[in-house]
């Protein structure tokens, strides 16, 4: 670990930090209803004929509400539409325009696999995008998912705010509204200046046919087919994938998707070509979800309490960070340099298997914990090539439902389970009913918390066992056995079920199986578990409030910070140390010892 790389991180979270109140003080203003509408912003001459202009079109009356139920069918109508919509145009790719390289149809499985991936803010990528996916697909299929998906989960953790601060009311706002507000208000306006900046640094953004250029020096390639036999060739040329990368690039990071045009991501130069592009994109992937927590703090009328849930979020951003950095710069126990004088010693540098040299050890760790934290999944180094602790960090994050920051809305209403959570314990605490921002925690809030926290790792570990069980189907995609192996899986899973994206990449999941059980996992990740929060929103929205007494645990308290942090990791632990033992922990012991898988 050096000055330079803590400085790096230093700055990253004081940014964060600095940006978060004009950020959720600008959401407030977007989202926050008065008895005369929405509060004025100042994209309102621009923005508002826009938005009177969809409502016409679409039959929508913006000042009718919803009750929960509502909202929720409202939701999943919009996005069964969309995931059609992206489905048919993978399908049917090959007629379409904008398709300078003739790509052929997407296959069905991966073309279902794909179509779920984007509804469910998921991005998780089973194909390699140069040679799958035309630049139509790209922006119709794709980029338009990424700012749908972050505004049906913005709208939600709007839809809970509300909830949490009415009082006697039944209904929670209006989807439509919120879903059109989230993209023209919020979205689409960073995601332009963002393009911009990133533009700048060299990110492109053209429609140009792929390039081929020769090489300096042709190399020579030897393969091996399925018969056995070896074929020798030398390649003189190269192909170099083009498209339309920056505008589909600043949505992926500000909507916590993490999709990325080119199959190494944000490895790559195209996507990711200087310190300060890297430093734009992890900046970007948590200002919406830090801004969020300010946005609660002043709708509910304590913004306090938004600060106590941010500095919850940080602190666990802290551990993560750290650890990640502490693990990826300590020498690999097997690999050893040899001097002069034939002496050995440990390799010096730390760990840079899988990582760009322009970013390093620091910004690779810093950019890993931030992807997973948020949800987002895009990645600028290989979390397979971490060391086994360096990616038990990755993994542990999204296994905690990603809630430190979490992913764009999906953060906010995942810590504020927890919350409901917390407080409940510390009512159990003390022997009294629980309170929370001055409305009593009953049996049916506590059920369906429960329902959400229990539904994710019964999904992630349920999934996992099977593809374990079975050699051909589960086993047979693994580039690595043993605990990495296990690890793999389990990563897999968990990035599905949780809608990060992000992968260990030492697993070919695209076939049948993992197409199909992956799709079905960010489903029920996605919105299964988005019924039972916004059923707490609407039995919130409809309680009174009580006066607090010398008996209410206060929520806006170093202590209550502290109690959220230890319910999340506890939760997490005990639901997860099991399988995590068998897999990076084993890896890391076996390590030492001289294994490697």
């Amino acid at each position: 670990m050096s000055l330079n790389g803590w400085l790096q991180i230093a700055l990253f979270i004081a940014l964060i930090l600095m940006l978060a109140k004009p950020m959720g003080s600008y959401m407030t203003r977007v989202f926050d209803l008065r008895d005369t509408g929405h509060r004025h912003t100042w994209l309102d001459p621009l923005l508002r004929p826009c938005e009177r202009l969809l409502y016409r079109l679409t039959g929508v009356d913006p000042d009718e509400e919803m009750r929960w139920t509502q909202y929720v069918i409202a939701m999943l109508v919009f996005t069964a539409a969309t995931l059609v919509l992206t489905y048919i145009i993978q399908r049917v790719q090959q007629w379409l325009p904008l398709n300078p390289q003739h790509l052929a149809a997407v296959a069905p499985d991966l073309a279902f696999n794909t179509a779920v991936s984007f509804s469910t803010n998921t991005n998780w990528q089973s194909y390699t995008p140069e040679t799958t996916m035309s630049y139509l697909t790209q922006m119709l299929g794709l980029a338009t998912h990424n700012f749908w998906s972050a505004a049906v989960g913005l709208a939600f953790a709007i839809a809970f705010i509300r909830g949490i601060a009415r009082r006697e009311m039944k209904t929670l706002g209006n989807f439509w509204v919120d879903l059109t507000r989230g993209t023209l208000w919020i979205l689409l306006p960073i995601s332009i200046v963002f393009a911009l900046a990133l533009t700048s640094q060299g990110v492109i953004q053209n429609f140009h046919p792929y390039t081929t250029a020769t090489l300096v020096q042709p190399q020579t390639v030897t393969t091996t087919g399925a018969d056995g036999k070896t074929t020798t060739s030398t390649v003189t040329t190269q192909t170099i994938a083009q498209g339309p990368v920056a505008s589909q690039e600043a949505i992926k990071m500000l909507g916590t998707n993490g999709g990325g045009f080119f199959n190494a991501n944000s490895a790559h130069p195209f996507e990711n070509p200087t310190p300060l592009s890297n430093f734009l994109q992890m900046l970007s992937i948590f200002l919406i979800p830090a801004g969020l927590t300010v946005t609660l703090g002043q709708m509910v009328g304590s913004p306090r309490h938004g600060w106590a849930v941010l500095a919850a979020m940080t602190i666990l951003w802290f551990v993560g960070v750290f650890t990640c950095y502490w693990a990826e710069a300590q020498p690999n126990p097997l690999l050893h340099n040899v001097d002069q004088h034939n002496s050995y010693s440990l390799q010096s540098g730390g760990n840079m298997e899988g990582k760009e040299v322009r970013f390093g050890i620091a910004d690779s760790a810093l950019f890993a914990t931030v992807t997973t934290d948020a949800s987002c999944g895009a990645v600028n180094a290989m979390h397979d090539s971490f060391t086994p602790l360096g990616g038990l960090v990755p993994l542990i994050n999204i296994m905690l439902g990603e809630v430190i920051f979490g992913g764009v809305g999906a953060g906010l209403y995942g810590m504020l389970i927890f919350v409901i959570l917390a407080v409940f314990i510390a009512g159990l605490m003390v022997g009294r009913t629980p309170e929370y921002l001055g409305k009593k925690i009953e049996a049916y809030d506590v059920q369906m918390a429960m329902l959400y926290l229990l539904i994710f790792p019964l999904i992630i570990l349920g999934f996992a066992a099977v593809a374990v069980l079975m050699p051909h189907l589960g086993l047979g995609s693994l580039a690595n056995h043993g605990p990495h192996g296990l690890s793999e899986i389990l990563y897999a899973y968990a990035s599905a079920t949780g809608n990060n994206g992000s992968a260990f990449a030492g697993l070919n999941a695209n076939t049948h199986w993992y197409n199909y059980s992956l799709g079905v996992a960010m489903f029920i990740g996605r919105f299964m578990m988005m019924i039972p929060m916004l059923a707490i929103a609407g039995n919130l929205a409809g309680k009174k409030i009580v006066p607090d007494t010398a008996g209410t645990f206060p929520v806006t308290t170093p202590l209550f910070a502290a109690l959220l942090t230890s319910v999340i990791v506890i939760v997490g632990a005990l639901t997860f140390f099991p399988a995590l033992a068998l897999g990076p922990i084993l890896e890391h012991l076996l390590l030492h010892v001289g294994h490697t898988f």
